[in-house]
């Protein structure tokens, strides 16, 4: 069968294959977080296989995203979109059969590498197709679209899960992606960058390297100790492979990252948006289905009704975040947000296991409302705050430090939880800490020595009320950072304006 159709009606037809694939990024990461109690339970993992459940498809996703793009202009946007929504709903299907932990978290990684490939093939295409505001609302579009599945993918992932079993949150991602499929071979017009340069692979590789060691080492310490030798040796490999990756991105003639960019304050305070967001609101999409399902017993049905609390303010505040930039910069307003963010994980901290679902809605609102007036405009400030002739490549690196800092943070807080844990429990009991943490209470208690899972829950509160007690002051210090690096220049239109000067340090 063959397809023959307007320019207009190819763009119309991009838009919707992008926007679709958009709905199984975000599916992908909180069903997954929402299924990791019931994977880890039927494949029988360890405490450290099930954190990488999440982190291995964050780092994958994360640190190929600038490769992929490179790739999308030399090779054809329409041809790495395509190769990357079938990578992913290959990698979907095999998900759903998975025999073990380590075949299951292997292929999650493959997950995140298909994901950067759509991801960065479906945005080069959209920004190819569509030109000034149709190019806005497009990606307005594409924005909304990842709202829509962050905010259903807990509540379908909980039926799926209770009803059919955890292999259908993969099955169905992957009828969601063919869909998408289906319409970009038909329907997308193929594209390509005649200037566009050659992959660093130097730059990809060292620049992998350091997120993978790093996570890992991070990971590591809950069991092995700070000082212990694994642990010292990864955190000073991604040391030394960050390094290279400076050195080789300042000698190339076109680098895969331009750093002369973080000569920009503002761009450096945009920066750290993502860093906030992933901080306040993206590890908690990790972290309460855990608690609620595995510590508090909660169905997987229940809580997703309860994590749409968090997500659903995402599909409404960051549009008004753009329409309330007609009164307030976005400076202003998306410290505001983090601020607000920050009252929301100390509510959040005081709610105690097993209390009324009510309790713990209001906060989650808190949480969802304040991180969507950030969320909805630093997109169009991380191109706002550089030159318009670096805007391309100021995308590239904002969408890297968004996706890598999600697995980053997620490795930080899930090592430190299991941390603090420890400090509530004997000594004896440190790997009861690990299993605890990663939300396996009947193992924990096998290891606790005696101690009864009220005492296990216990630890597990306490622990978990001075992680967020953390997690807030840290929002806040963002907060105020934000306020001091984008002071120099009022943004004076919504996200997605062009054109504002911002001066370099000296």
């Amino acid at each position: 069968m063959s397809f023959h159709s307007t320019p207009s009606r190819s763009a119309g037809w991009t838009l919707l294959a992008v926007c679709t694939a958009a709905l199984i990024l975000p599916l992908s990461f909180s069903g997954g977080a929402l299924a990791t109690p019931a994977i880890g339970l039927d494949l029988g993992s360890g405490p450290l296989g099930m954190t990488w459940i999440t982190n291995a498809f964050m780092l994958s996703f994360g640190s190929l995203l600038m490769a992929a793009g490179t790739l999308a202009d030399r090779y054809g946007r329409k041809r790495m979109f395509i190769f990357g929504v079938a990578g992913f709903v290959l990698a979907s299907l095999a998900l759903g059969l998975a025999p073990t932990i380590v075949w299951f978290d292997g292929l999650r990684a493959v997950q995140g590498v298909a994901a950067a490939a759509a991801l960065a093939g479906g945005s080069a295409a959209l920004a190819n197709t569509f030109e000034g505001r149709s190019r806005t609302r497009a990606f307005s579009l594409l924005g909304t679209s990842f709202g829509v599945g962050l905010a259903l993918g807990p509540i379908l992932a909980g039926v799926l899960i209770e009803h059919i079993g955890w292999r259908a949150v993969f099955v169905s991602g992957a009828l969601i992606g063919g869909l998408a499929l289906l319409m970009a071979i038909a329907m997308m017009q193929e594209s390509k960058d005649p200037q566009a340069s050659e992959l660093d692979w130097k730059g990809t590789l060292s620049f992998t390297a350091a997120l993978v060691l790093f996570t890992w080492g991070i990971l590591l310490v809950p069991g092995s100790g700070w000082s212990s030798t694994p642990v010292l040796g990864m955190l000073f490999g991604a040391w030394v492979c960050v390094a290279v990756f400076v050195r080789i991105e300042r000698q190339a003639s076109r680098p895969m990252l331009e750093l002369s960019l973080f000569r920009y304050p503002r761009f450096v305070g945009v920066q750290l948006l993502p860093i906030a967001t992933c901080f306040c609101f993206v590890v908690l999409l990790v972290l309460l289905p855990v608690r609620l399902i595995s510590i508090e017993g909660r169905s997987a049905t229940e809580t997703g009704l309860l994590m749409i609390a968090l997500s659903a303010p995402m599909l409404i505040v960051p549009y008004l975040a753009g329409v309330l930039t007609h009164w307030a910069s976005a400076r202003v307003l998306s410290a505001a947000g983090l601020m607000i963010a920050a009252a929301g994980l100390l509510l959040l901290s005081q709610v105690g296991i097993n209390r009324p679902s009510i309790e713990l809605i209001v906060p989650l609102l808190v949480i969802g409302t304040g991180t969507g007036l950030p969320w909805g405009l630093m997109d169009g400030l991380s191109v706002s705050v550089v030159p318009k002739e670096r805007a391309g490549m100021a995308t590239g690196i904002f969408g890297t430090t968004r996706v890598a800092g999600e697995g980053i943070s997620l490795a930080i807080v899930s090592a430190l939880l299991a941390v603090l844990i420890q400090s509530h429990l004997p000594r004896s009991s440190a790997g009861a800490a690990q299993y605890l943490a990663a939300g396996d209470m009947s193992q924990a208690a096998g290891l606790a020595q005696g101690l009864n899972q009220d005492v296990l829950s216990a630890a597990y509160l306490h622990a978990f009320q001075a992680l967020f007690y953390g997690l807030a002051a840290l929002t806040v210090a963002v907060a105020l950072l934000i306020l001091w690096f984008l002071r120099e220049h009022p943004v004076v239109a919504a996200a997605g304006c062009e054109g504002v000067r911002s001066t370099p340090f000296p």
